[in-house]
């Protein structure tokens, strides 16, 4: 399947990109290797292997919580463009 200079602008309007009329040509070719390797990839021979997620083997990736010091709230606070009595405070946004 071939991209055209018509999909690329029709993509990049419903996507709200801007791509200026002498990149098109460019971004057309650029989207046309993209598809030509997904089109050869398409082409190996996968029977027998089982779709994965990882690579490799993966057991419980969390670390453990340890309880540490908070950060100070007079400094968490420092660069707060607006603060209330000790909080953030920021735009009411619920109607209530």
């Amino acid at each position: 399947m071939k991209i055209t200079p018509k999909d690329v602008a029709h993509v990049a309007l419903l996507s709200r990109l801007e791509i200026p009329e002498d990149q098109v040509e460019k971004v057309t070719g650029q989207l046309n290797a993209i598809l030509e390797y997904a089109e050869m990839l398409n082409k190996v021979n996968t029977d027998g292997v089982e779709p994965t997620a990882h690579v490799i083997p993966l057991s419980n990736v969390m670390r453990e919580d340890e309880v540490e010091v908070s950060l100070a709230r007079e400094l968490a606070l420092a660069n707060a463009p607006e603060q209330d009595n000790g909080y953030f405070k920021v735009p009411k946004i619920v109607e209530g």
